[in-house]
Protein backbone atom coordinates (compact mmCIF):
# COMPACT_ATOMS: atom_id res chain seq x y z
CA UNK A 1 0.00 0.00 0.00
CA UNK A 2 1.21 3.28 -0.85
CA UNK A 3 0.98 6.69 1.57
CA UNK A 4 -2.13 8.12 -0.04
CA UNK A 5 -3.87 4.47 0.76
CA UNK A 6 -2.33 4.35 4.31
CA UNK A 7 -3.78 8.09 5.07
CA UNK A 8 -6.86 6.94 3.78
CA UNK A 9 -7.58 3.81 5.81
CA UNK A 10 -5.99 5.63 8.79
CA UNK A 11 -8.58 8.43 8.55
CA UNK A 12 -11.28 5.65 7.59
CA UNK A 13 -10.41 3.30 10.47
CA UNK A 14 -10.71 7.37 13.12
CA UNK A 15 -14.14 8.26 11.97
CA UNK A 16 -15.93 4.80 11.20
CA UNK A 17 -18.17 4.52 14.24
CA UNK A 18 -18.94 8.30 13.23
CA UNK A 19 -20.09 7.65 9.95
CA UNK A 20 -21.95 4.88 10.74
CA UNK A 21 -24.07 7.00 13.18
CA UNK A 22 -24.62 9.79 10.95
CA UNK A 23 -25.48 7.25 8.26
CA UNK A 24 -28.03 5.92 10.95
CA UNK A 25 -29.70 8.69 11.22
CA UNK A 26 -30.66 8.22 7.13
CA UNK A 27 -31.18 5.01 6.65
CA UNK A 28 -32.36 1.90 8.44
CA UNK A 29 -29.94 -0.26 10.19
CA UNK A 30 -29.44 -3.13 8.10
CA UNK A 31 -28.09 -0.36 5.43
CA UNK A 32 -25.78 1.02 7.38
CA UNK A 33 -22.48 -1.24 6.95
CA UNK A 34 -23.25 -1.65 3.59
CA UNK A 35 -23.01 2.20 3.22
CA UNK A 36 -19.80 2.53 5.38
CA UNK A 37 -18.50 0.10 2.91
CA UNK A 38 -18.84 1.36 -0.12
CA UNK A 39 -17.95 4.88 1.62
CA UNK A 40 -14.43 3.83 1.71
CA UNK A 41 -14.21 2.21 -1.82
CA UNK A 42 -15.56 5.25 -3.31
CA UNK A 43 -13.29 7.30 -1.14
CA UNK A 44 -10.25 4.74 -2.18
CA UNK A 45 -11.52 5.20 -6.02
CA UNK A 46 -11.94 9.13 -6.14
CA UNK A 47 -7.86 9.41 -4.33
CA UNK A 48 -6.44 7.02 -7.14
CA UNK A 49 -8.00 9.83 -9.22
CA UNK A 50 -7.01 12.59 -7.67
CA UNK A 51 -5.35 13.52 -4.31
CA UNK A 52 -8.40 14.47 -1.35
CA UNK A 53 -7.25 17.25 0.87
CA UNK A 54 -10.02 16.99 3.03
CA UNK A 55 -10.19 12.82 3.27
CA UNK A 56 -12.46 13.11 6.42
CA UNK A 57 -14.71 15.65 5.34
CA UNK A 58 -15.16 14.28 1.71
CA UNK A 59 -15.60 10.63 3.38
CA UNK A 60 -18.69 12.26 5.53
CA UNK A 61 -19.79 13.90 2.28
CA UNK A 62 -19.98 10.99 0.01
CA UNK A 63 -21.44 8.77 3.12
CA UNK A 64 -24.24 11.45 3.20
CA UNK A 65 -24.76 11.30 -0.37
CA UNK A 66 -24.98 7.31 -0.67
CA UNK A 67 -27.57 7.06 2.14
CA UNK A 68 -29.70 9.51 0.64
CA UNK A 69 -29.45 7.68 -3.09
CA UNK A 70 -30.24 4.69 -1.40
CA UNK A 71 -33.25 5.71 0.56
CA UNK A 72 -34.30 7.54 -2.79
CA UNK A 73 -33.79 4.37 -4.46
CA UNK A 74 -35.71 2.42 -2.00
CA UNK A 75 -38.38 5.49 -2.10
CA UNK A 76 -38.92 4.93 -5.98
CA UNK A 77 -39.15 1.00 -6.24
CA UNK A 78 -41.95 1.50 -3.26
CA UNK A 79 -44.00 4.47 -5.24
CA UNK A 80 -44.11 2.37 -8.20
CA UNK A 81 -47.73 3.41 -10.00
CA UNK A 82 -49.39 0.25 -11.20
CA UNK A 83 -49.31 1.90 -14.33
CA UNK A 84 -45.53 1.61 -14.77
CA UNK A 85 -45.51 -2.10 -13.76
CA UNK A 86 -45.29 -4.32 -17.12
CA UNK A 87 -45.84 -7.61 -15.86
CA UNK A 88 -49.05 -8.07 -13.50
CA UNK A 89 -49.88 -10.66 -11.48
CA UNK A 90 -51.51 -13.46 -13.55
CA UNK A 91 -54.72 -13.20 -11.11
CA UNK A 92 -54.99 -9.60 -12.78
CA UNK A 93 -54.49 -10.59 -16.53
CA UNK A 94 -58.24 -10.22 -18.56
CA UNK A 95 -57.27 -13.42 -20.10
CA UNK A 96 -57.07 -14.77 -16.18
CA UNK A 97 -60.65 -13.09 -15.76
CA UNK A 98 -61.97 -14.50 -18.75
CA UNK A 99 -60.95 -17.74 -18.24
CA UNK A 100 -62.26 -17.68 -14.86
CA UNK A 101 -65.76 -16.61 -15.63
CA UNK A 102 -65.58 -19.30 -18.69
CA UNK A 103 -64.61 -21.94 -15.95
CA UNK A 104 -67.62 -20.87 -14.16
CA UNK A 105 -69.69 -20.64 -16.65
CA UNK A 106 -68.86 -24.24 -17.66
CA UNK A 107 -69.18 -25.26 -14.23
CA UNK A 108 -72.91 -23.96 -14.38
CA UNK A 109 -73.90 -25.10 -17.54
CA UNK A 110 -72.64 -28.65 -15.85
CA UNK A 111 -74.73 -28.22 -13.34
CA UNK A 112 -77.85 -27.44 -15.67
CA UNK A 113 -77.42 -30.21 -17.31
CA UNK A 114 -76.97 -32.90 -14.28
CA UNK A 115 -80.26 -31.37 -12.86
CA UNK A 116 -82.31 -32.46 -15.69
CA UNK A 117 -81.31 -36.35 -15.36
CA UNK A 118 -83.45 -38.56 -13.15
CA UNK A 119 -82.79 -38.88 -9.49
CA UNK A 120 -81.57 -41.58 -9.77
CA UNK A 121 -78.92 -41.50 -13.04
CA UNK A 122 -78.07 -37.76 -11.19
CA UNK A 123 -76.85 -39.82 -8.00
CA UNK A 124 -75.24 -42.26 -9.76
CA UNK A 125 -73.46 -40.07 -12.35
CA UNK A 126 -72.41 -37.68 -9.52
CA UNK A 127 -71.23 -40.18 -7.71
CA UNK A 128 -68.86 -41.75 -10.38
CA UNK A 129 -67.54 -38.42 -12.20
CA UNK A 130 -67.27 -36.04 -9.60
CA UNK A 131 -66.69 -38.46 -6.19
CA UNK A 132 -64.67 -40.86 -8.46
CA UNK A 133 -66.47 -43.80 -7.00
CA UNK A 134 -66.05 -46.66 -8.35
CA UNK A 135 -68.65 -48.95 -9.95
CA UNK A 136 -68.44 -51.22 -7.49
CA UNK A 137 -68.48 -48.63 -4.58
CA UNK A 138 -71.35 -47.20 -5.89
CA UNK A 139 -73.25 -50.49 -6.61
CA UNK A 140 -72.74 -51.11 -2.72
CA UNK A 141 -73.99 -48.14 -1.56
CA UNK A 142 -76.95 -47.57 -3.63
CA UNK A 143 -77.95 -51.22 -3.74
CA UNK A 144 -77.63 -51.34 -7.19
CA UNK A 145 -75.76 -54.26 -9.87
CA UNK A 146 -72.49 -53.26 -11.00
CA UNK A 147 -74.32 -53.25 -14.40
CA UNK A 148 -77.12 -50.94 -13.55
CA UNK A 149 -74.74 -48.35 -12.11
CA UNK A 150 -72.90 -48.70 -15.68
CA UNK A 151 -75.85 -47.57 -17.86
CA UNK A 152 -76.65 -44.98 -15.73
CA UNK A 153 -73.44 -43.44 -15.84
CA UNK A 154 -73.55 -44.67 -19.26
CA UNK A 155 -77.30 -42.62 -19.91
CA UNK A 156 -76.02 -39.91 -17.43
CA UNK A 157 -72.92 -38.99 -19.84
CA UNK A 158 -74.88 -39.20 -23.14
CA UNK A 159 -77.88 -37.05 -21.50
CA UNK A 160 -74.67 -34.39 -20.39
CA UNK A 161 -73.14 -34.09 -23.09
CA UNK A 162 -76.18 -33.66 -25.66
CA UNK A 163 -77.12 -30.99 -23.44
CA UNK A 164 -73.81 -29.38 -23.46
CA UNK A 165 -73.74 -29.71 -26.98
CA UNK A 166 -77.39 -27.98 -27.73
CA UNK A 167 -75.92 -25.50 -25.45
CA UNK A 168 -72.62 -24.94 -27.61
CA UNK A 169 -74.59 -24.83 -31.02
CA UNK A 170 -77.27 -22.15 -29.64
CA UNK A 171 -73.89 -19.61 -28.44
CA UNK A 172 -72.18 -19.94 -31.84
CA UNK A 173 -72.78 -16.78 -33.40
CA UNK A 174 -74.99 -16.52 -36.77
CA UNK A 175 -72.79 -15.81 -39.88
CA UNK A 176 -74.59 -14.24 -43.31
CA UNK A 177 -73.22 -18.33 -44.47
CA UNK A 178 -75.68 -20.20 -45.60
CA UNK A 179 -75.50 -23.74 -43.83
CA UNK A 180 -78.58 -25.61 -43.55
CA UNK A 181 -79.88 -26.31 -39.80
CA UNK A 182 -81.95 -28.71 -38.63
CA UNK A 183 -85.69 -27.82 -37.85
CA UNK A 184 -86.82 -29.28 -34.70
CA UNK A 185 -89.89 -31.89 -35.19
CA UNK A 186 -93.17 -30.08 -35.69
CA UNK A 187 -92.00 -26.82 -36.55
CA UNK A 188 -92.10 -25.46 -40.34
CA UNK A 189 -91.08 -22.99 -42.28
CA UNK A 190 -92.46 -20.24 -43.86
CA UNK A 191 -92.75 -19.49 -47.59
Amino acid sequence: MDRKSSTLEATYLKCRSQLERVIGRIVKRDDIEDIVQETFIKSYEAELQHEITFERTYMFKTARNLALNHVSRASEKHNQSLDDIETLPPSLTSKSLEKQIESKQRFLDFYRATDRLSPEVKRVFLMKKIYGMSQKDIAQHCVLSESTVEKHVAKGLLQCSQYLQSLNNSAKPQTGTATPRKMPQGQRTSK
